[in-house]
């Protein structure tokens, strides 16, 4: 248990390769021995290993993306299919990828493989970038004698996976970051424009109209207390997510009110589905087992009411019920997805229907979003255009009966 604990770590070289020419570079392995050893099968006659020193932050796993593991599964893929040792497949790979934190990982995964272990057991020491679903497909994979259609499989849901997300991030994106910008643009005018008419207005001695004085006294609180607005926001941003993270009544809570949210609602809704039949038929096409996928499935929707669900489908499943049965009683799928697992169950081709129940949900969220951006745009050019358009107008008010006050 102690050896399998061991750590690969990432050492520098220098040697003299079966030309006499001086080389030199990077290899991850257990210790500087074992690096030595491995020098020499290449060709080549180390003269000097050094451990690389750690960057005083570390190379941060955060710096390995989706994208890159997606690119690693289809490249591994594509080279397995060319009939290139998985080691060198590795090596390949690995020297040709322009990450250095994805180079060192996979090399460290390199190393693994080398000294005798499985790919499931190599990955699954890098939770952060391969997920249970990515490890329990590699596993079903290597049994079957079949990994390189695995890791095709993988990287196929993984690209639609990422561009679901991408349609989601941007449907929300663009409200917030336009809320944004008009309470900036609010708080600048409330503090930096406002006390210039107000210093003008005083010397008219004359009462301002009622919107005029409501905003001068809405930019004074925000002179002196703009930073207890911007507290509350934060304080109330991190309030929820702190909410999220560590009461699971609050996430359940909050899953399920954005579920019924006009518009972004039915988005999440088609989301969830599209993410469970995308997760399920890739597992059910590897050969995993219905239940032992389900668990995979619930925590790939991305919403905890769907999570519930399928856990619960999973449970009823484990009983011996049909899968379209317990879609029906936990009462949060269309009958029409219904009914594609239905036929799908019945002819025996689940996965494809499960596929096909995927594409239809996809498109379904991106025509919702493309739909949603051609309804905010005007809606909020019309929030913002009474926002900003009231304030100016309560600026001017008295300037256009400066006449009378003369």
């Amino acid at each position: 248990m102690a050896e399998a604990a061991v750590k690969s770590s990432m050492f520098t070289w220098e040697g003299v390769d079966r030309h006499g020419k001086r080389v030199k570079g990077e290899m991850s392995g257990q210790n500087d021995a074992l690096i030595k050893a491995q020098l020499r099968r290449q060709g080549v006659n180390p003269l000097k290993v050094k451990k690389k020193a750690k960057p005083l932050f570390g190379e941060s796993s955060g710096k390995i993306t989706t994208k890159d593991i997606t690119v690693f599964s289809r490249q591994m893929a594509t080279m397995m299919s060319s009939g290139v040792p998985l080691v060198q497949s590795f090596e390949i790979v690995g020297r040709g990828h322009e990450n250095k934190a994805m180079q060192q990982l996979i090399m460290s995964i390199k190393a693994d493989v080398e000294a005798g272990g499985s790919l499931n057991e190599a990955l699954s020491k890098h939770p952060r970038q391969f997920n249970e679903l990515y490890v329990n497909l590699v596993v079903a994979g290597e049994h079957a004698g079949i990994l390189e259609d695995i890791l095709h499989k993988l990287a196929t849901y993984m690209e639609k996976t990422e561009a679901l997300k991408s349609k989601i991030k941007g449907a929300m994106f663009y409200p917030i970051a336009v809320v944004v910008v008009a309470f900036v643009i609010t708080c600048i005018l409330m503090i930096f424009v406002i006390p210039q008419f107000q210093d003008l207005f005083s010397g008219f001695g004359a009462e301002l109209p009622a919107l005029t004085q409501i905003v001068i006294n809405m930019s004074k609180w925000f002179q002196s207390y703009w930073w207890v607005l911007v507290g509350a926001i934060a304080a109330g941003v991190f309030a929820i997510i702190q909410g999220m993270k560590r009461s699971i009544k609050f996430a359940h809570f909050v899953d399920r009110l954005l579920l019924k949210i006009p518009v972004l609602g039915d988005i999440l809704n088609k989301s969830a589905i599209a993410r469970f039949a995308r997760t399920l038929a890739t597992m059910f096409a590897a050969g995993t087992p219905l239940v032992e996928a389900m668990t995979s499935v619930a925590g790939a929707c991305g919403n905890i009411v769907y999570y519930e669900a399928v856990m619960k489908m999973r449970d009823e499943i484990a009983t011996g019920t049909q899968m379209q049965t317990a879609m029906r009683d936990v009462n949060v799928f269309p009958n029409m997805v219904i009914q594609m697992v239905a036929i799908g169950e019945e002819s025996g081709a689940l996965d494809s229907m499960l596929s096909k129940v995927a594409d239809w949900y996809e498109q379904e969220v991106d025509d919702a979003v493309d739909s949603l951006t051609s309804l905010l745009e005007p809606l909020i050019m019309a929030v913002l255009g009474v926002l900003i358009g009231g304030l100016v107008v309560a600026m001017y008010l008295p300037i256009f009966k400066m006449g009378q006050v003369v």
